[in-house]
């Protein structure tokens, strides 16, 4: 038996074992979540406190403290000050306050955030609206005093405690500074009607102090990737009637100075962080802008529908050689999963980080999809001028009815656009889209081919847009399901019913089918073909088979019909079935695999 003394002393030694066992559990802990430690420039790299590259794989959460039209279907009068005055227009200032909140608050969450993390995504990219942060110029009590605003400190540290709980970086963008920086009005939420950020000192006397305010705040915080100061500025100071966004504009005295200043009144309470920046053009023009003025600087650019070859990032690289320092594609996307997988690999070939846009929309283009609803269609439609005006009751429902589907767990997750971004850039392996069971009746929809890129999963002629280098393309011509270069469209007789449409000569698709035991099927492709010189191939592990009965012909295409293969043998485990059209003209709705006949 123990004394009392000797039980408080045993009692001691086990609070205290078990206090340096906590001490000792966080402390490596947050030593591995520390040990990354601030990024930096390091010559052509960026690198963490071990001296390791990092290579930046991020998305920006565009539409999320500012809304851009297209990212909500809106074909006009797209800036978020004009999209929030014509919802008051329909449902009042309170209403429309509730909607405001409920965006803000179901936009981005930790779990979209833990998402990104095991998808494989590294980094986030934050674009912020100044108004967030501070009041606009005319609205301030005080002349020449900023008011600051507890509303966007408070959601920037939100998620960056959720960025810290990943172990990922999160990097700030100024998207909207006070007043607007470009003349494409949209980005920035520019209201041309009062002084831009370049016709006003006092604008550009906020900016600084914003980014002064935002540094003091997060000084310390090393999960904090950099501060990306101005986004995609576009605005012609030298030519403002031809050359309006700057993209010729031959030496951008009046941005520079701006960014130094930033940079100054940045230094002045955060020696830590890297800084980056933008030239003019949306972040592409450089001129009178370089060298840096900063020895832990990097260069941003932006990357929009033109080829993925060497020839398309010639100027950063150049650029990265000739001064010495880092490079990183601040934003691209946009495009069609084939544009995703080309780019990326072309990046991360040469040593560039990226951060993809956006992460959601109302749209299929990205790794979230926020589905819309009828009532907003009505309220869109009577925006773009083409349709009635709807009812303050419908408005009002259809506008709460998309804030919640803002929500992570009720938008569509695109795994196609996930899987081209992180796997597909560097293999050819094609993997299943659904997992398919093959067996009596057994039907596999047309649009659930194989993941892969063009070529190894399926093959298209239309596969992205390249309109900036002169070649005319869409991908997907349906924009509906998946964003890949295949054509699909919504079937009107179901609204999550898809088929593949407008089939090119020479084009394929391929399935990866389970089979449990060998055996031998009848396969029938169920098509819609407005003609009958149509030809179809099934190619099953290698061997191709024809059908000998004709091509089903539908005048009336919302009907279809069969097109029979027999005797197609699968073997036991997985199959690669391919549907190869010879000869094209029809859309495919679907396979189905029926009378096994054979022995097994």
């Amino acid at each position: 038996m123990y004394s009392t003394s000797n039980k408080t002393q045993l009692l001691d030694r086990r609070v205290i074992l078990v206090s340096c066992i906590f001490f000792l559990t966080h402390f490596l802990f947050y030593g591995t979540a520390l040990g990354q430690g601030f990024l930096r420039a390091d010559g052509q790299k960026i690198i963490n406190r071990k001296g390791d590259n990092v290579l930046l794989r991020g998305i920006g959460l565009g539409g999320w403290m500012l809304q851009e039209g297209y990212m909500l279907k809106v074909n006009r009068d797209g800036q978020q000050y004009r999209i929030r005055e014509r919802i008051e227009e329909l449902i009042g200032k309170k209403q429309a306050d509730e909607f405001y909140e409920s965006w803000l608050l179901n936009h981005t969450t930790k779990a979209d955030v833990d998402s990104m993390k095991a998808w494989g995504f590294n980094s986030i990219r934050l674009p912020m609206h100044y108004n967030l942060y501070t009041l606009p110029l005319e609205k301030e009590p005080v002349k020449g005093v900023n008011t600051w605003l507890a509303k966007g400190f408070a959601m920037t540290d939100s998620l960056l405690s959720w960025c810290k709980a990943n172990q990922m970086y999160l990097i700030l963008d100024l998207h909207a500074a006070p007043g607007g920086q470009g003349n494409d009005l949209n980005i920035s939420d520019r209201d041309p009607s009062k002084p831009s950020l370049w016709d006003s000192e006092a604008n550009q006397q906020k900016t600084v102090a914003l980014w002064r305010k935002l540094a003091e705040r997060y000084v310390s915080e090393q999960w904090i990737g950099g501060y990306d100061i101005i986004n995609e500025p576009n605005w012609g100071f030298t030519d403002p009637e031809k050359d309006k966004n700057g993209t010729g504009e031959p030496t951008n005295g009046p941005l520079k100075k701006l960014m130094v200043d930033i940079t100054r009144a940045i230094r002045e309470v955060d020696k830590n962080h890297l800084i980056i920046i933008e030239g003019n053009g949306w972040g592409n023009n450089y001129r009178g802008i370089l060298p840096q003025w900063d020895n832990n600087m990097a260069l941003s650019y932006h990357k929009y529908w033109n080829f993925n070859d060497l020839e398309s990032i010639k100027g950063f690289l150049e650029a990265r050689e000739k001064y010495n320092i880092p490079i990183w594609l601040g934003e691209t996307g946009e495009n069609s999963n084939v544009w995703f997988t080309d780019a990326i690999r072309l990046l991360e070939t040469n040593n560039i980080g990226w951060s993809w846009w956006p992460l959601k929309k109302v749209g299929i283009n990205n790794p979230l999809e926020v589905k819309s609803n009828p009532n907003y269609d009505r309220v869109v439609n009577y925006w773009n001028g083409v349709g009635k005006k709807p009812g303050e009751s419908d408005a009002y429902s259809g506008l709460m009815e998309l804030a919640s589907a803002l929500k992570i767990r009720n938008n569509v997750v695109h795994r196609d656009v996930i899987d081209a971004m992180i796997r597909q850039p560097f293999s050819t392996e094609t993997k299943p889209f659904k997992k398919h069971l093959t067996g009596p009746g057994t039907i596999i929809q047309a649009v659930d081919y194989d993941l892969g890129r063009n070529g190894c999963a399926y093959f298209d002629k239309d596969t992205a847009n390249y309109r900036v280098s002169g070649q005319d393309g869409r991908g997907n011509r349906g924009g509906a399901y998946r964003n890949d270069g295949v054509d699909i469209r919504r079937d009107s007789s179901g609204y999550e019913k898809y088929y593949v449409s407008d089939i090119e000569d020479g084009e394929w698709l391929q399935y990866t089918i389970d089979v449990e035991r060998a055996a031998c099927y009848t396969v029938h492709l169920n098509i819609k073909s407005p003609i009958d010189t149509g030809k179809f191939l099934l190619v099953v592990n290698g061997k191709s088979f024809v059908s000998n009965s004709p091509i089903p012909v539908t005048e009336d295409l919302k009907a279809s019909g069969f097109l029979e293969f027999r005797n197609i043998r699968l073997t036991k485990g997985a199959n690669k079935v391919r549907v190869y059209v010879e000869k094209g003209g029809m859309d495919l709705t679907e396979l189905r695999f029926s009378g096994r006949a054979g022995r097994r």
